[in-house]
């Protein structure tokens, strides 16, 4: 267990952005044969709110094919259906009998839905546990956060922490990684937001069409200050506009004087990042039984090692193997 694996997830609850490919996947790439790295599409967690099966079902594998055109290597970097590891759900409820009530009932998604009212499933209280599950599952060391994943992280700790105290030395107790390569991409529209994969009219799909991309660009909210510098409290739209190009480029922008020369040029540099994705991924998408294949050998990849955990963890709480 002291090998340095890590992992990254993917929710199929929309279309991957931009946003995910700068902060998410081009980090994962970036460790692939440097890191034991796992890639995994939750689509249990996309049913802690009403949706649509066969979107989910769709989203799941657009997200793995485009994860393949972006450049996972399947061969160094396993991409997993959670659901396909049925090892995940198990050690999900062994973890929920070392879990508190409190402690799940104050993260901050069931305390933003529940504080509504109306109807929320119990599986939104209980998936901050299904995260931890995915992480000890795998004795994974790193896991890439971002600010809004910490608290769900920091459970995870406290879970494998108590668990080893209690119990014996059962889990590998993770680290929060910030990748080096990792961008903080904000929707167009509104800039103080983070682009989101199912909200907002400021995000780029990876597999936006060029004149879709030109055009959400080309609205991207702006300011009146007339000056291209970065500032993200009086300019948050200029300033994510020149990160989005500092992170597709490594440069800044040529021309400081011209907003509309600022969009130019982010314009082609996102898309000249998304084109060979969408060509590889028209390429995979016709066929779609190679992908699946895909996915059937990273579950089977990551099951063994899954299942030596399951065993431990049922072991250490005195259950009959």
């Amino acid at each position: 267990m002291t090998t340095t694996r890590r992992l990254t997830g993917f929710k199929p609850t929309g279309h991957l952005h931009l946003g995910n490919l700068l902060g998410a996947l081009r980090p994962l790439l970036a460790v692939q044969g440097t890191t034991d790295s796992i890639a995994l599409i939750a689509d249990l967690h996309a049913m802690t709110l009403e949706h649509d099966p066969e979107r989910v079902r769709a989203l799941t594998l657009e997200q793995a094919t485009v994860m393949l055109a972006a450049g996972v290597d399947p061969e160094r970097t396993p991409i997993v259906v959670q659901s396909h590891v049925p090892e995940h759900t198990e050690l999900h409820y062994l973890l929920e009998c070392v879990t508190g009530f409190g402690e799940a009932a104050r993260m901050i998604q069931f305390k933003e839905k529940s504080a509504g009212g109306g109807h929320v499933r119990l599986s939104l209280l209980t998936y901050p546990v299904l995260m931890a599950a995915d992480i000890l599952l795998h004795d994974v060391v790193q896991v890439p956060v971002g600010e809004d994943q910490n608290q769900h992280l920091e459970l995870a700790r406290t879970i494998a922490t108590r668990f080893n105290s209690r119990y014996g030395p059962t889990f590998t107790v993770p680290e929060g990684v910030r990748p080096e390569a990792a961008a903080r991409v904000m929707d167009l529209a509104e800039p103080t937001t983070k682009m989101g994969k199912s909200t907002g009219s400021g995000r780029i799909a990876l597999l936006d069409p060029p004149d879709v991309v030109r055009r959400t660009i080309g609205r991207a909210v702006t300011d009146e200050l007339a000056e291209v510098r970065r500032d993200p409290e009086k300019q948050p739209g200029v300033t994510n506009l020149i990160d989005i190009l500092a992170a597709c480029t490594g440069r800044e922008p040529a021309d400081t004087h011209s907003y509309g020369a600022l969009k130019r040029e982010v314009t082609d540099a996102v898309e000249a990042l998304l084109a060979p994705i969408r060509a590889r991924h028209a390429e995979l998408a016709a066929d779609p039984g190679h992908v699946r294949k895909i996915l059937a050998e990273g579950a089977a990849r990551v099951r063994p090692r899954a299942s030596a955990t399951v065993r431990r963890t049922r072991t250490a709480l005195g259950l009959l193997n």
